[in-house]
């Protein structure tokens, strides 16, 4: 958790871009983060200097700067003078950065991989300076510090991003998280990282649930090397998100450039465990790119649909999925909504939909939205679908957003853990525990007036797959009694008797 000190440094900074005419929070956060990799390269090399002093051979591994470069080095710039160092970094750095393509000994290739097209906007050598102190004040041997930092710097985000993009809440990524539960063997793509906010979070859960990523040597390697994916168009948003991830401790994830839409990702067919997601809704879309496999599965121009088709196609045979959608997915009545809401129930297992406030994503959208989590199965297996309605979920649904008290997220934590680890009820059995029947069969026999309910398959296909928690949601109306019509009449007669009554009395005192 990061200090309210360091936090009104980083506020300062923010006013101070401001001030300097960078008004784009992206531009922002994309200047801080040129700063941050060009720390995190001097660290590299001083630790692998270090090695070879310990080691006596001299031979220096990951070599980042060369003979000729030493002046490029973090620990050189922050002591040059205001003006060496903006000299320094617009007319040396930044060509370096640009260059940098090597593989860094592993341990740099994503990061470096994205700062092909680096540009320095920093407009004057003052505000130079003041970023490059508090770049130098962070302690990046502190991951945790290091991760809310970048948190706190993405949060700064308050807009929409082009073709329908925007940041995913913390607390409801986290919630997915939760839901999905990922392991230490998973592995594990967002096809929409964006900010890698999903593959920050799901790093989070392995370090808190799984100790053994840092103490198994095999679980450590996967985690680093091969375990988390992450692509994205934007190419501001791939320097930001692997940023992210390596604020966050993970050295090698796999971030990079791709249309996930796009015939390019079909050799990643079954290659994933576990997806977390929150595609673009809408913006542009290059039909005549588009994955001629995704479009034979749903034929559409929407890139919610697309995106759920490619999900499927991504996933390993019982690999699970938690994807947010927004509500039009759920009841639309074109063939395509309807066959992919058909494919989803009739060819995999469907299990839960739980639908989202419609303030959850303001200040950058308004749109109504759901999770949904699926397994593929390829040979069918829904049997029921689990439906939770979320009214709260910890904040005001204006654009504000302030924290309040009232949260509908920790139950369904509870409830969706319950539901996954009990086993069928079995009726013949005597019961062990007499306080307490089974989750799950509670979750049967709660009313569809409650907030959580199951629905039967046989239902939802009866329904057309209708999957909007509304069509078999119960409301309860409050049975109110109504008094007879000649009562109300006469009382109104009396009232205006009075009234007549007393216009005359006042009358005759002013006469």
């Amino acid at each position: 958790m990061i200090t309210g000190e360091l936090k009104g440094k980083i506020d300062r900074v923010w006013d101070a871009f401001w001030s300097g005419g960078i008004s784009n929070p992206l531009e922002v956060i994309e200047q801080i983060t040129y700063l941050l990799f060009m720390r995190r390269l001097d660290e590299v090399q001083t630790l692998a200097e270090s090695k070879a002093k310990l080691l006596g051979n001299g031979v220096i591994e990951d070599v980042v700067f060369l003979p000729d470069q030493q002046q490029l080095r973090w620990s050189r710039l922050k002591n040059m003078s205001a003006d060496d160092m903006f000299a320094t970094m617009s007319e040396d750095v930044f060509p370096f950065l640009r260059k940098l393509g090597t593989q860094l000994g592993g341990n740099g290739s994503t990061y470096s991989e994205h700062m092909k097209d680096a540009r320095f906007t920093i407009p004057n050598a003052a505000l130079l300076t003041k970023v490059v102190d508090l770049v130098d004040e962070i302690p990046m041997a502190d991951r945790d510090t290091n991760g809310d930092l970048y948190e706190y710097l993405l949060s700064k985000i308050a807009s929409a991003g082009v073709n329908g993009q925007f940041r995913t809440p913390r607390h409801i990524i986290s919630l997915m998280v939760d839901l999905m539960a990922p392991t230490p063997q998973d592995v594990i793509c967002d096809p929409a990282c964006g900010t890698a906010g999903f593959l920050v979070g799901a790093t989070e859960y392995l370090r808190e649930h799984h100790p053994s990523i840092n103490t198994n040597a095999t679980h450590r390697q996967h985690f680093h090397d091969g375990m988390f994916h992450g692509y994205d168009f934007d190419k501001t948003m791939l320097r930001i998100g692997s940023m992210n991830m390596m604020m966050h401790g993970v050295q090698r994830p796999d971030i990079a450039y791709r249309d996930s839409l796009s015939e390019g990702a079909a050799h990643d067919e079954g290659r994933y465990s576990v997806i977390l997601a929150n595609p673009p809704f809408a913006g542009s879309l290059d039909y005549e790119q588009t994955s001629a496999e995704l479009l034979k599965m749903v034929k559409t121009k929407k890139t919610e649909l697309l995106f759920l088709a490619l999900f499927l196609k991504l996933l390993s045979t019982g690999g699970r999925a938690a994807v947010i959608v927004p509500d039009g997915v759920l009841f639309g009545s074109s063939k395509a909504h309807k066959d992919l809401r058909k494919e989803l129930v009739e060819k995999h297992s469907l299990d839960a939909v739980i639908k989202l406030p419609s303030g959850v994503f303001r200040p950058y959208a308004g749109v109504s939205t759901a999770i949904l989590l699926f397994t593929k199965t390829g040979v069918g297996g829904t049997d029921d679908v689990w439906f939770y309605d979320v009214h709260t979920d910890g904040f005001s649904l204006d654009d504000k957003r302030h924290p309040i008290a009232e949260s509908d997220l920790d139950d369904v934590r509870k409830r969706w853990k319950s539901l996954t680890t009990a086993g069928p009820t079995d009726t013949t059995a005597e019961p062990t525990d007499t306080t307490a029947e089974p989750v799950e069969a509670s979750e049967r026999d709660r009313a569809r007036t409650d907030q959580s309910f199951m629905v039967p398959k046989a239902e939802i296909v009866e329904n057309g797959y209708d999957l909007s928690i509304n069509r078999y949601k119960e409301v309860v109306y409050e049975e109110v009694e109504h008094r007879a019509p000649l009562e109300i009449i006469a009382e109104i007669e009396k009232l205006d008797t009075e009234i007549a009554q007393g216009l005359a009395e006042l009358k005759a005192m002013l006469s």
